[in-house]
């Protein structure tokens, strides 16, 4: 234990909040140290301070942590963030400031444009816009941002094809309730209900796919360019973002040529080889079942970090049309965040 590296936890009693706790129990590189939330939980026992609600028991060491003030002045050099994006807006660059790695999951930074917004597989190479940073250049701190929990999906599946051309891209989804975080969205809204409206998910989604499918061109990213329209979905389902897919590609392809992208990504992501513990063993799995994949049944794939395509047909409109589904806490959050980490070990940008 003593040569793991401690990293804290800023947003701690949140529903991403405790899935990092989840997943860095016993996780063999880094230790929680030390745990923030609101004003309102600091001094209190970890376990007094938050409505646990994963199925997993709160691990014992944790539980009875006491809970900090948010602020950088007694935390560790790695920080793991989720906080509303106007509290991120104040809080990260003042850890950033202060000397610490912060790895976000708040969207507050995600477009700024010296700030690299990744998935380790596809764009582990914009970590040089880290050297850009103020933060970087003054104490050494630096923010590295995971994306919107429904575009990840989304990404995933497109990254492999992009060798193809990507030229537009129609998305359509339905969002679990835990991308709501906790308590969420009201019973008597949901149960039996779509909400046909996520506020500033649509343009998240547009924005943040033509960023980490862009190009490092220098100090900069020149983004994606394809055409890319959203339509975002609230649906009464606990965990796990489907989402129906139509693309048009600039290079005809075949349905094998497809199916065999998805499956030789594997080989050739940007971080093959690396060992990074939660780097999934199929970064896309397909399903040829023709009702699959189903969030109940799938969303686990991967430990939660696999995303699984199914339903892949010509389209009438565009070229294909395919169904993808992504673990909106874990890969499209809080996994995603742990897995930055673990690169960013790797890269030498942690424990110096």
């Amino acid at each position: 234990m003593a040569q793991k590296i401690p990293v804290g936890i800023l947003g701690a009693t949140g529903t991403v909040g405790q899935r990092f706790i989840q997943l860095l129990e016993d996780h063999p590189w880094f230790e929680v140290a030390w745990l923030a939330a609101s004003d309102r939980s600091a001094g209190l026992p970890y376990a007094d301070a938050t409505k646990w609600k994963l199925t997993s028991p709160i691990p014992a060491r944790i539980a009875a942590m006491k809970v900090s003030p948010a602020g950088p002045a007694d935390a560790p050099k790695v920080i793991f963030a989720s906080v509303d994006a106007a509290i991120a807006q104040e809080l990260e660059p003042r850890f950033a400031a202060a000397g610490c790695a912060v790895i976000t999951n708040s969207s507050a930074f995600r477009m700024q444009a010296d700030v690299p917004l990744v998935v380790p597989e596809i764009n582990a190479d914009h970590l040089a816009l880290i050297e850009q940073q103020s933060w970087r250049k003054q104490s050494g701190g630096f923010i590295v941002t995971n994306s919107n929990c429904s575009v990840m999906g989304l990404v995933m599946a497109l990254a492999p094809l992009q060798p193809f051309g990507l030229e537009k891209v129609l998305a359509v989804t339905m969002q679990a309730v835990s991308g709501a975080g906790y308590p969420g969205v009201a019973s008597m809204d949901i149960l039996g209900n779509v909400i046909p409206y996520v506020p500033k998910e649509e343009e998240k989604m547009e924005a943040e796919a033509k960023k980490m499918l862009g190009r490092l061109a220098g100090p900069v990213i020149t983004d994606a360019g394809f055409a890319i329209s959203a339509h975002c979905n609230r649906v009464p389902v606990l965990d796990g973002h489907t989402e129906s897919v139509s693309i048009k590609l600039r290079v005809t392809a075949t349905r094998e040529q497809v199916l065999a992208a998805w499956v030789g990504f594997d080989d050739r992501n940007q971080i093959s080889g690396l060992g990074l513990p939660s780097a999934p063993k199929h970064f896309v799995r397909y399903d040829d079942r023709p009702d699959r994949p189903q969030p109940r049944l799938d969303v686990d794939t991967g430990a939660g970090m696999t995303a699984v395509t199914g339903r892949l047909r010509k389209c009438g409109v565009l070229d294909w049309k395919f169904t993808v589904l992504a673990h909106n806490v874990i890969r499209g959050a809080a996994g995603a965040a742990v897995l930055n980490a673990e690169l960013l070990k790797v890269k030498g940008y942690l424990g110096r």
